[in-house]
């Protein structure tokens, strides 16, 4: 075997050896083989033909293998003189080592492990193939036949090969290696199959031969794995993109949806239709809009992130399409919650006014009511006949019973120009039964414009009459004088206890209480009052009774009676507890309401500043440097663990919140914090640590991606930091020059300084917005030094696989490439069309270029 790898070197200088004890023994060949092996010149060697000369030459030799690094151990040059064939096969032995295996490594093995790696990796598709050692894996012969045809398929038909044939296999691999690859013949295949334990050396030496042999096929595999590498780079960073424009589409789809919703401001006619669509809003913001802020905040991610891996790997930055950058989804965002703050205010003016409707309402029916059932009768009356038949006496109580009429009349005024009053607010504030309080409110003033007229009309024919009439009852006319405007007074302190009332805070409630202790210390002078005028009555009937005046039983003067007065009295006494109850419920139910807004601004008053002080923590935390990466990653994501555990509170408070809208609460004195302010202050609490916790892993990414240690990135972080004066977590043009400068980067004053540093910032701020931040800080500190891919060399890379030619086919790549990038590179490669084209050939330059341009995305 050591006779035939000499020889298989020695051949390129024109000579042979025989016999490798004697051939060695000048020291000549042996020069002749270091010099062929190793490619250097050796020092002249002595031709003549003494020992001493042999000697020399030989120590020549030895000296320059030992110069190669190379151990001898018991081995001079006088055993090799003499002929020693153990000292002369062991030297052989250690340059066969030195100048044909020891160069062999593969991911940094020894030379024998890494040589025992390779065959593992080449043989490892075949059946019947294990390779685990140099000596009796190689007896059957099917390794040798694997390593011939997973380079070369066309010389061996593996799949007529068998195992327990192993002499032919043997044969079969020794005799096409010596023809087709001029590796000679070193073993023989009778003594590797009648041997329990081949030589290891032997077959180490002979399998050294097959991997120089094929070293051009090693640069191809080499060539292959850069490719993979790229293309698995590109395969995801593309699937990253799809990712992002699927959600940005969702989301934006999500917002252009529901903004006309928030929009629109169609009037429900019904309290309860409102606090419909106010329960409505309220499902929205608990439980289809927090989602939509999480996906928001995980589209900003992955953008981050795509970007970063794409200047990790040397490609240009991802521009998604027209209308999905991430400003525009901010702008998007942004009209949503404008559309939210709009659509929220205005709910609950609705709701105020539908209140303030339903009150005017139910105030306009009432007063009507009451002034109906006043005018029912009263045009009839007006329009009696009555005068003409009536003696004298009679004719003047007429005229003074119209006179208290008309009194009356006036009195009611006041009510019916309420009337007017309210009818017409209900109109301005939209209600929704205007036409029928319109009609009402009409036929009321058409009434009431009738009985002016009758009135004048009535009053004429009487005072037509007057002068016939003289005689008058005082004590009837002062009774209807005074009962008139007691009745009046009566008629309005039921309509003022029966009165419905509307409050939004204890004091108004507490006005209301006073008003009425007010009113009932007046009762015993109106208590006076009644009896006063029911003494009138008395006395008329005692008068009647004595004198015999012919109008016994009835007031000429007025139609209110004694009992009617006794019967309202009664109705006033029976109101005026109903109305302290419903005082006392009313104060009641404002002691709630203010529980409620004390409950609320407790809360309010504790979590709005503690999210204030998570903001501030947050921003110190990603400013300050406190062990490495991953420690600063773990104590973020505890910290994120420990803000999402506050969220109950947050559900909490938006509890109390709804009860408090649901009890129509519209202000509270108790905090300045509003469930609006919580809401946007928690969305910014959970997005902005998300998106420092995204910041450390792009920057645990680029370290890693480059190379870069954890000194040199605490170092960055430390200059970074400094000159970070207002810790904004940016620096400014002459900030980021400062940092370059303390950090060694020779940036001068001149001309050409000036326009290196504007190359800079165009890298480090290709937006042009004047602020540089972290990541880009990072990113251009490790590029300017790391070892990216280019597209020169991945297109080197597809030149070694198609075999230095200019085209690539579809064979090649199928057979360097995985499956799966193999179809990659073919559905994406171009038809070649040079003049060496051949059928079927693909163009590997531009693809290598289109690798690292512009995305199609």
């Amino acid at each position: 075997t050591f006779t035939a790898w000499c020889n298989s070197h020695l051949r390129k200088a024109g000579t042979q050896i025989e016999n490798i004890e004697e051939d060695f023994r000048d020291g000549l060949k042996l020069m002749l083989l270091l010099e062929v092996i190793s490619g250097e010149r050796l020092a002249k060697p002595e031709r003549g033909k003494m020992r001493v000369h042999k000697i020399s030459n030989v120590n020549k030799a030895l000296d320059f293998i030992a110069s190669k690094g190379v151990k001898l151990v018991s081995i001079g040059a006088e055993e090799i003189v003499d002929g020693n064939v153990k000292m002369t096969l062991g030297m052989i032995w250690t340059i066969i080592l030195r100048f044909a295996i020891q160069d062999i490594s593969v991911e940094e093995t020894s030379a024998k492990e890494g040589l025992l790696l390779w065959c593992q990796r080449k043989t490892a598709p075949y059946k019947n193939v294990n390779i685990q050692n140099f000596h009796i894996s190689w007896k059957d012969g099917l390794g040798f036949c694997a390593l011939i045809h997973r380079h070369r398929p066309e010389l061996i038909d593996y799949g007529k090969l068998r195992k327990d044939d192993p002499l032919t296999n043997l044969n079969t691999a020794f005799d096409v290696a010596e023809k087709y690859l001029d590796i000679p013949k070193m073993l023989d295949a009778e003594d590797i199959v009648g041997t329990a334990r081949p030589d290891e050396k032997a077959i180490m030496t002979y399998v050294s031969s097959f991997y120089h042999a094929f070293s051009g096929a090693q640069k191809a595999e080499t060539a292959a794995n850069r490719i993979c590498k790229v293309l698995a780079v590109n395969q995801e960073n593309e699937q990253l993109m799809e990712d992002y424009e699927k959600l940005a589409s969702d989301l934006l789809e999500w917002i252009r949806r529901t903004i006309p919703w928030l929009e629109n401001r169609a009037p429900e006619n019904t309290m309860q239709a409102m606090q419909q669509k106010l329960e409505d809003f309220r499902d929205y913001r608990r439980l289809h809009k927090p989602p939509k802020v999480q996906e928001k905040c995980q589209l900003e991610i992955n953008f981050n992130t795509l970007q970063t891996k794409l200047r990790l790997s040397n490609r240009p930055a991802f521009m998604p399409s027209e209308g999905k950058m991430v400003s525009d989804i901010n702008n998007a965002w942004g009209g949503l919650e404008q559309a939210e703050k709009g659509y929220e205010e205005w709910l609950l003016n609705e709701i105020r006014r539908l209140e303030r409707l339903d009150h005017l309402a139910e105030k306009f029916r009432q007063k009507a009511s009451i002034h109906e059932s006043w005018t029912d009768g009263k045009e009839a009356m007006l329009q009696q006949k009555d005068y003409e038949i009536a003696t004298l006496s009679e004719i003047k109580a007429l005229l003074k019973k119209h006179e208290a009429f008309e009194s009356d009349l006036a009195a009611h005024q006041d009510r019916v120009e309420q009337i007017a009053a309210i009818a017409q607010e209900l109109n301005e504030l939209d209600y929704y039964d205007s036409p029928s309080v319109n009609a009402r409110c009409q036929k009321i003033c058409d009434q009431w414009d009738n009985l002016g007229s009758l009135t004048q009309k009535r009053r004429e024919a009487l005072e037509r009459t007057e002068k016939l009439l003289e005689t008058i009852d005082q004590l009837y006319l002062e009774y209807a004088k005074r009962a008139a405007p007691f009745n009046n007074w009566m008629e309005g302190a039921m309509e003022d206890l029966q009165d419905t009332f509307i409050v939004h805070t204890i004091e108004e409630i507490q006005g209301l209480t006073t008003a009425h202790e007010q009113f009932k210390a007046t009762l015993p002078d109106a208590d006076k009052e009644r009896q006063a005028i029911l003494g009138i009555h008395n006395e008329v009937s005692k008068i009647v009774q004595t004198y015999h005046v012919n109008m016994a039983g009835t007031n000429p003067y007025t139609t209110i009676t004694p009992h009617e007065i006794n019967g309202k009295w009664e109705h006033v006494r029976q109101l005026v507890p109903r109305r302290d109850q419903a005082l006392m419920e009313e104060h009641a139910r404002q002691q709630q309401n203010e529980r409620l807004r004390k409950q609320f601004g407790a809360q309010a008053n504790v979590i709005g500043p503690w999210i204030q002080t998570k903001m501030e923590e947050i921003g110190r935390i990603s400013i300050e440097m406190h062990g490495t990466l991953e420690d600063q990653l773990n104590h973020l994501r505890q910290y994120e663990k420990s803000i999402v555990n506050y969220k109950p509170k947050i559900d909490q408070l938006e509890g109390d919140h709804q009860q408090i809208q649901e009890a129509l609460i519209f202000d509270n004195k108790h905090t300045n914090y509003t469930m609006e302010h919580i809401r946007v202050g928690w969305e910014q609490l959970l997005t902005t640590i998300a998106r420092t916790i995204n910041e450390v892993e792009n920057q645990i990414l680029t370290r890693d991606a480059k190379g870069i240690s954890q000194e040199q990135m605490n170092e960055f972080r430390a200059s970074f930091n400094h000159f970070d004066r207002d810790h904004s977590g940016t620096l400014g043009p002459e900030e980021f020059k400062a940092c370059l400068i303390s950090l060694g980067y020779d940036i001068g004053n001149d001309a050409q300084g000036e326009a290196e540093f504007a190359r800079i910032m165009s890298i480090v701020d290709p937006n042009r917005l004047g602020v540089v931040t972290f990541q880009a800080f990072i990113d251009f500190m490790s590029r300017e030094t790391a070892d990216t891919d280019t597209a020169d060399q991945v297109m080197a890379s597809f030149k070694i696989l198609a075999g230095d030619k200019n085209y690539i086919t579809v064979d090649e790549l199928r057979r360097e490439l995985p499956p799966d990038q193999a179809e990659y590179c073919i559905a994406r490669m171009a038809p070649y069309n040079g003049r060496d084209a051949v059928p079927g050939a693909l163009d590997y330059m531009s693809f290598s270029t289109a690798l690292y341009g512009e995305s199609d995305l």
